[in-house]
């Protein structure tokens, strides 16, 4: 894959909306860009937490045991509905188990499934030259990923009615949380 394509697969897919950039947009908006940016290394460490040993084992695992794989997406559909309901079931994030944390950005990027596709298909493999400069751009485009949402949600939070945007932008994220938890799971009970 040439640096070009690498770069523009990366950036579309960290780019679509999913559970973690969810989370980080919520983060801006409810703390404000600059306390969202503490969470940007959770997030990098929850990417390569999963990253990392796929890349070196997991063709061989995945190979070798096949409902492995369909384990992992139940955890991480499990996950991101729990999201979803205590954000619209509590009303607010901060009645749905405290502020958005690093742990739950940790959590959250770990189960994230956009590292499986990372892992097993974007990145070349381990012992490939380009495997330590393309997973250094990968960290570069989680970080200003992360910096675009956070800002985004940072944005929505300005001016007048920013109470009533931030229900709106909480119910919002809450359904979508629950969308990307069905499609998880509709992707392993189909043939």
């Amino acid at each position: 894959m040439t640096l070009a394509a690498f770069l523009a697969a990366i950036l579309g897919l960290l780019l679509t909306p999913g559970p973690t950039n969810t989370l980080m947009g919520l983060a801006g908006a409810l703390s404000g860009f600059r306390r969202m940016t503490r969470l940007i290394p959770a997030e990098v460490l929850g990417y390569l937490s999963t990253i990392l040993p796929l890349a070196f084992m997991g063709q061989g695992i995945l190979a070798a045991v096949p409902v492995a794989g369909h384990g992992i997406k139940l955890a991480a559909a499990a996950w991101v509905m729990l999201l979803a309901v205590r954000l619209w079931g509590r009303g607010s994030l901060a009645q749905a188990g405290g502020p958005i944390t690093a742990r739950r950005v940790y959590v959250t990027t770990v189960l994230n499934p956009k590292a499986l596709i990372i892992a097993l298909v974007l990145l070349p493999a381990p012992d490939a030259d380009q495997f330590p400069p393309r997973l250094a751009m990968f960290c570069a485009a989680t970080v200003a990923v992360a910096l675009i949402w956070g800002g985004a949600g940072s944005f929505a939070r300005r001016g007048s009615g920013a109470q009533g945007r931030m229900q709106v932008i909480q119910r919002a994220a809450s359904v979508w949380l629950a969308l990307v938890s069905v499609m998880l799971v509709a992707g392993l009970v189909r043939p």
